[in-house]
Formats: C-alpha cells, structure tokens, sequence
C-alpha cells in the first residue's frame, strides 16, 4: 500500500501502485469517462501514462493522484494538482487541478471531497497562490464539482485546447476555472475553517 499524500473522510489519496493499472485502463478507454476527450487509450497507452504519473509524482510530489477508499485502499480514479504544460496560453508555473472516475462511482461525491482536500493541501502544504482548472465548455459534470469546490468562472480566460485535434471541433472551447490563496481562505473562514 502507497503512503498517502493525504486523507479526507472517505479517501486516501496516494501515489499509484501496481495493482491500479486494471482500474487506470478502465478509466481510460471508458467511451462515458473519456467523453470530453477526442481518444481513448489502448491498454500500452494506458500502462505508459500509468508509469509516467506515477513517476513525476515520486519526483515532483505533483501530479494526478490515485483516488481509493480509506477503508479498503480500493481505487476509485484519480484527482490531483499539476503543473500545466499550455504556455503561452497559460504562464509557465501555473497549478490546475483535475480529475477522472471510473463510473461505478459517479455520484457519491468522491471527487468533490478529494479536490476540496487538495485545494487546502494545494494552498497549505505547497504554498500556491492560484490553482486553475478547465473543462470542455460543455462538460457540465466537470465545471459543476469547480463550482461545488469554490472555483469561479473565468470567460476572459477561456480558451482553444491547442492539443484537441481538427477532428473533435466540439471539444476545442475550454472553459476556465480559477480560486486564489485569499478566495480559499475566505470560504475557509467563512465555513468555520472546514
């Protein structure tokens, strides 16, 4: 079992072990999950993104995290902060914060409690000022576990995913969701610091 990065009610949130890679595929070649996404991946696809998640996390201590129960360390998908690699759309530095679930377990408010704790772990433990997200305009899912988290909507910085390839027009547009430090320190405050 992988040390956690950090424990939320139900969660652990951990770097990746051998025995996620079933669950990482399924993930990914899942047509539902990877809707918003103009492909979905083969199993050596899956295993080599697998591989190198887990190894930018070792190095980094960023990157997306394995989601999994506390009670039974069981995968459920992945949450985490990452550094963004879009300048110049978005400046070199930049911290977004993302998710995928496998589809048993839409709807029990996982990802919701995993991205809140690593906001505070984001603004705490690392120190950061800004932490970004971005969804396909459409994908309704996405922006509203953003909205549930505190993130506000940002249409001036809305944007062309410049790696969506001519083929998916549909999934170009990217909708853009930021909180700062002060903005996450006001919910905190605001909730009695929970």
């Amino acid at each position: 079992m992988s040390t956690a990065i950090l424990r939320t009610e139900r969660l652990r949130i951990r770097n990746w072990v051998e025995t996620d890679r079933d669950l990482f595929h399924e993930i990914n070649s899942d047509a539902e999950v990877m809707a918003y996404f103009p492909f979905r991946r083969s199993r050596p696809q899956s295993d080599a993104l697998f591989d190198k998640l887990r190894n930018a996390i070792g190095e980094t201590g960023f990157g997306f995290f394995a989601i999994a129960l506390a009670e039974n360390d069981r995968p459920l998908g992945f949450c985490g902060l990452a550094r963004t690699d879009l300048e110049p759309i978005l400046p070199d530095g930049t911290v977004e914060i993302g998710w995928r679930l496998a589809r048993p377990h839409w709807g029990k408010g996982y990802v919701t409690e995993a991205a809140a704790g690593l906001l505070d772990h984001g603004f705490e433990s690392c120190g950061l000022e800004e932490i970004v997200s971005f969804a396909v305009a459409g994908n309704v899912r996405s922006t509203a576990v953003m909205s549930r988290i505190g993130m506000r909507p940002d249409p001036a910085r809305d944007f062309d995913h410049p790696r969506v390839p001519a083929s998916h027009p549909h999934l170009v547009r990217h909708a853009f969701y930021a909180i700062t430090r002060a903005q996450w320190q006001g919910r905190k405050a605001a909730s009695g610091g929970r």
